[in-house]
């Protein structure tokens, strides 16, 4: 298992060993011990599963304490550009994000810590995006951002015109309009 830093502090691209032969592939898409060698201490409660039409946006999510998510998010089929943002007040790059692609084929994984907003764009029709949760899902506690904040200004890779999004995802504020709940 190799962990890539970004140029976010905490916020990593795990990519696993993968064994290949005549029978197709293997790889441990999880382990706890390795992670744990690498300094990454993190308790998964949960596992989620989404399936996902071709321009199809989830995000951007996070949730605030005592109930922030940290998750560990790959795809399993298809691809998707995943996003991360810094919305840790204090931080050297609050407001700044990380786009990563994933694919079924590459099977990177991105460990999105607490304190990032999170969302990803589906760039292929029938995509299963996978993603593991230190904290349950908690309705109190949701905060979010607009996909298409002119802020953030983040380049999804697909056209706006095309973009399926839910109708609680349309209602979210802005980025200037957002009060994060968290420091640095």
């Amino acid at each position: 298992m190799k962990i890539i830093q970004t140029s976010i502090r905490d916020l990593v691209i795990i990519e696993p060993q993968i064994f290949k032969d005549d029978r197709g592939y293997f790889f441990e898409s999880y382990s706890k011990t390795k992670l744990a060698e690498a300094g990454i201490n993190i308790d998964f409660v949960q596992d989620n599963q989404s399936f996902s039409h071709r321009g199809t946006v989830r995000g951007l999510h996070a949730q605030s304490n005592p109930f922030a998510q940290a998750k560990l998010v790959r795809v399993i089929q298809g691809r998707v550009l995943d996003v991360a943002v810094d919305i840790r007040k204090g931080s050297p790059t609050y407001g700044k994000f990380e786009t990563i692609e994933l694919t079924g084929e590459n099977n990177r994984q991105f460990l999105v810590p607490e304190g990032f907003l999170h969302g990803f764009a589906t760039l292929e029709d029938n995509t299963i995006f996978a993603y593991k949760v230190n904290s349950y899902y908690a309705k109190g506690h949701e905060v979010g951002v607009k996909w298409n904040d002119p802020t953030l200004a983040i380049n999804w890779g697909i056209d706006e015109k095309d973009t399926i999004i839910s109708a609680k995802d349309e209602l979210l504020p802005t980025f200037a309009d957002m009060d994060s709940p968290f420091t640095y």
